[in-house]
């Protein structure tokens, strides 16, 4: 169960992000009070994952995987880059956190 709260906190963090470009681009302040809203959500189930696994497992693993999902949806909705070296850097971090998953025993 820590790993869905993990899993949800970090798509948390990718919405988050998600809702602070929308608010920048249209300057919007609902955007950005929606922004503010996900992110403490996202970081309440921080939180929450952080009673049963270890800290520095669930901050790596929430921060990678929202840099990860921002990162992809930047490439598939925004047009950034897909240069070779950045694809393969992504797939380090999917490496990564693959390993940290399955090197911590919840």
């Amino acid at each position: 169960m820590p790993w869905i709260i993990l899993l949800t906190a970090a798509s948390a963090e990718i919405g988050w992000v998600l809702l602070l470009k929308k608010a920048v681009a249209a300057g919007s302040v609902g955007y950005g009070t929606a922004a503010v809203v996900v992110l403490l959500v996202s970081v309440g189930l921080l939180g929450a994952a952080l009673r049963d696994l270890p800290m520095g497992t669930a901050y790596a693993v929430w921060t990678g995987l929202g840099a990860l999902g921002i990162a992809l949806i930047g490439i598939a909705f925004f047009g950034e880059s897909v240069a070779p070296l950045r694809l393969f850097f992504l797939a380090l971090l999917i490496i990564a956190l693959t390993g940290l998953k399955l090197s911590t025993p919840n």
